[in-house]
């Protein structure tokens, strides 16, 4: 059997495969030949996300909070990967539940369908101890998983690319905004990578096939950045001349306390808990380089944020 045709009767399960990086996985993987199941709430919008493209995925309806449907999507499947992610919490939707006890029961399903690779995305900075409920259920999941399922766990920074919610808005307030505030004195040491690059990186993974066992992988990009240079670096990317003021993050708090009453969210406590502390690779994790991938530099997401907003 030719390795292409191995590789096309090797089901990959992917949940949260409609979202900003569960697509590009999704994506990536159909590249290489993969037979893959996009698993979504909102199953409507898988054919929708990839009708421009050569191969399609099949669209899964289901619900990580629902063990039925869980064990539905990811029977037969060689790997699963859980790229499910929430940022504000909404009723029975919360950190604890999505991010630790439904990320456990996901892994146990796997391990009970006899899934041979579990690949849980997290994020550089969990942290079970944190006081931050977010951040301290990332953490708390990362064990709950790896007690479930020898797992990978990934680790991206803060993520980038077309239609993000961090880079391409900071493009857009940097144009409009004669003085642009700072997080505290913009002393924090940013690592971001380009959403691409971490898709690559799962699918590497994912081809290779490696023996079941648990690894973590911290995955940056380039280049390290103060939040003060990664603003200027922007603006001097896009042309223009920037004015910023230190705003103290006990006033930010108390902005995003305020903020998380409107309905559309534009700012979460959570986030400020995240801007407080680094978010930079670790030097004694695999990351990037290991997997012979060239992360883009943010000159080049700047340009295709900008493409992409034309």
């Amino acid at each position: 059997m030719t390795s292409d045709s191995l590789t096309q009767k090797r089901i990959v399960t992917v949940f949260g495969g409609t979202g900003f990086l569960g697509r590009r996985i999704v994506r990536r993987l159909l590249e290489k030949g993969f037979t893959v199941r996009a698993v979504s709430r909102h199953p409507d919008r898988v054919a929708a996300l990839f009708s421009l493209d050569a191969r399609a995925p099949e669209a899964i309806r289901a619900d990580i909070l629902d063990p039925a449907s869980v064990a539905l999507a990811v029977a037969g499947a060689h790997t699963v990967v859980n790229a499910v992610s929430l940022y504000v919490e909404h009723g029975n939707r919360t950190f604890e539940r999505v991010h630790v006890k439904a990320a456990a029961d996901l892994a146990a399903a796997s391990r009970n369908s006899r899934v041979e690779q579990f690949i849980l995305i997290s994020g550089i900075g969990s942290d079970p101890q944190s006081e931050s409920s977010y951040i301290r259920a990332r953490g708390r999941g990362e064990h709950a998983v790896a007690s479930t399922f020898p797992s990978v766990i990934i680790r991206p920074s803060v993520m980038t690319g077309p239609d993000d919610t961090f880079l391409t808005v900071l493009v857009r307030l940097i144009r409009l905004l004669p003085v642009y505030p700072l997080f505290g004195d913009g002393g924090t040491r940013l690592q971001p990578v380009y959403v691409g690059d971490v898709a690559e990186a799962i699918s590497h993974l994912i081809d290779r096939n490696d023996p079941g066992g648990s690894s973590i992988f911290e995955l940056g990009g380039p280049q390290v950045y103060t939040y003060e240079e990664l603003l200027r670096e922007i603006a001097r990317q896009l042309d223009i001349q920037i004015r910023l003021i230190p705003i103290p993050f006990e006033v930010w708090s108390v902005l995003a306390r305020m903020a998380e009453f409107l309905p559309a969210v534009p700012l979460t406590r959570n986030q400020i808990d995240l801007m407080r502390r680094d978010n930079v690779a670790a030097a004694d994790l695999p990351g990037l380089k290991q997997l012979d991938i060239e992360p883009h530099y943010i000159s080049e997401v700047i340009r295709a944020i900008e493409q992409a907003n034309r």
